[in-house]
């Protein structure tokens, strides 16, 4: 996908998907033990572990096109494993200022995945622009699982595919629950997945050099830095570098700092914290970082079902650099 343009309407946009042959069985023993519930409080009040019961349909035998998983961006959830791999990895705001990771898959699929961790509101809008995508999450509200459920995904939590999870030892509880994408899809599905609207190519005219960035939350902050030698930008959270859990150095070929909306939002966590909405559907300004530059533009999704297209202010489109991508969601 050099220079070609994803993002547009469905059906015509979403073919040679792969067809996955999802694993639905009953909890083992062992993963229903690791998911009992601790004494220990979560970051966010969401799972402590324990799973919520879901209701609707399995997921096994459907057509799927990305594999979207919430991973847990606690600092004792990190190091991560498998973001690396990740094609888009977005980054949103959650309750008290902390902040969580969607890693989306579909040009490779990691040995594992996490640490795993529960699904928010705003992720049923933001994966709207994918056709029925894999969510792999550990858990939920009550109350959000009837939206997750009616949304048009597939949710994969531990109860609906035990064999593709598993609890790591070197993490306390609930930051050591993991994913084994190959449980879930034979392959990865290929970059015709990716509906993002995003373009990629040769970098646009213009632009301001810049070395570093920090993008920060109320309770979070998140450092990009380029690097001449490698190409790309290192990722730093709450000032220490980010490696996955194999010491590799996370390093995005393009970040976007994309401001958007935040609106209050009908559910809270344990403490009372309202957890915010993140509005991906409308338009904003954003910055686009690649090549050691940054690119003031403007960004546009006209309906969730949308990609989203990153414009310079004469409306041409802003091409990203081949390789992964971050989206840090920041408050306009």
């Amino acid at each position: 996908m050099d220079t070609e343009t994803a993002g547009r309407k469905p059906g015509a946009r979403r073919r040679g998907v792969a067809t996955a042959a999802l694993l639905a069985a009953a909890l083992t023993a062992s993963l229903a033990a690791g998911c009992t519930t601790t004494d220990r409080p979560a970051d966010d009040g969401r799972s402590t572990g324990r799973t919520p019961t879901r209701t609707g349909p399995s997921p096994t035998g459907v057509s799927a096109s990305v594999l979207a998983v919430k991973i847990d961006n606690a600092e004792s959830a990190r190091p991560q494993t498998g973001i690396d791999a990740a094609d888009v990895v977005y980054v949103e705001q959650v309750e008290g200022g902390l902040s969580r990771l969607m890693a989306v898959y579909a040009t490779q699929l990691p040995k594992a995945v996490g640490p795993v961790r529960s699904a928010r509101e705003s992720d049923l809008e933001l994966l709207r622009q994918f056709e029925q995508p894999l969510l792999a999450f550990s858990g939920a509200q009550g109350r959000l699982l009837p939206l997750i459920n009616k949304a048009p995904l597939k949710a994969v939590t531990p109860e609906d595919a035990s064999g593709a999870y598993y609890r790591g030892t070197d993490k306390p509880a609930p930051h050591n629950l993991f994913l084994r994408p190959n449980r879930l899809l034979p392959s990865a599905p290929g970059p015709a997945a990716l509906t993002t609207g995003f373009h990629y190519g040769a970098a646009p005219s213009g632009g301001t050099a810049q070395t570093s960035r920090t993008v920060r939350y109320p309770a979070a902050r998140f450092t990009f830095t380029w690097s001449g030698s490698r190409a790309r930008w290192l990722v730093s959270m709450d000032g220490t570098a980010t490696v996955t859990t194999d010491g590799k150095r996370v390093a995005p070929a393009t970040v976007v700092v994309q401001y958007v909306k935040l609106r209050t939002s009908a559910f809270r966590d344990f403490l009372g914290n309202n957890t915010p909405y993140t509005e991906t559907v409308g338009s904003g300004k954003a910055q686009v970082l690649r090549d050691g530059k940054a690119y003031d533009v403007n960004w546009k999704r006209p309906t969730a079902a949308d990609g989203t297209r990153f414009t310079t202010e004469d409306g041409k489109q802003v091409a990203f650099a081949r390789g992964q991508v971050w989206i840090v969601f920041a408050k306009a």
